[in-house]
């Protein structure tokens, strides 16, 4: 006997001696098991990896949180380091969940919090102030 058959009518049997069915039922139960027995068989390599859509991918990443799509872990900042312990790099990460090659994997409080401080800063008017008070020094001509 083929061994989805033989699962699916072990499944039926223990249902049959659950609750009462009738032998149409039985038999209809049984052919529906083992055509769903025998497809998550065949596809055996793509039930190894969790499929997860891109609209997932992207509801990881939440306001005070990002969640690793891989383990499940949560933190504010996922970084290179913790991907390379599952043997990936962000890059990998990305394209391999579908997001965005220029999604951040920062939570997004942390990543407008961080915005803001530097355009607090105004770094781009410091560095141009100092181009224009730095000036060339003059050769002693005697």
């Amino acid at each position: 006997m083929d061994d989805y058959l033989a699962a699916a009518v072990q499944i039926v049997t223990a249902q049959a001696r659950v609750r009462v069915m009738s032998e149409d039922e039985m038999a209809s139960m049984v052919k529906r098991l083992t055509a769903s027995i025998r497809s998550i068989g065949d596809n055996s390599e793509a039930a190894d990896e969790p499929q997860i859509d891109a609209a997932a991918a992207k509801h990881s990443i939440k306001e005070k949180s990002v969640t690793c799509l891989v383990c499940g872990s949560v933190f504010k900042i996922l970084s290179s380091r913790h991907l390379a312990s599952h043997g990936l790099t962000p890059e990998e990460y990305k394209e391999k969940f579908g997001l965005k090659p220029k999604t951040a994997l920062v939570a997004k409080s942390l990543q407008r919090m961080r915005k803001k401080k530097m355009q607090d800063m105004r770094l781009w008017e410091k560095r141009t102030q100092k181009k224009a008070v730095v000036k060339p020094k003059k050769s002693k001509e005697a």
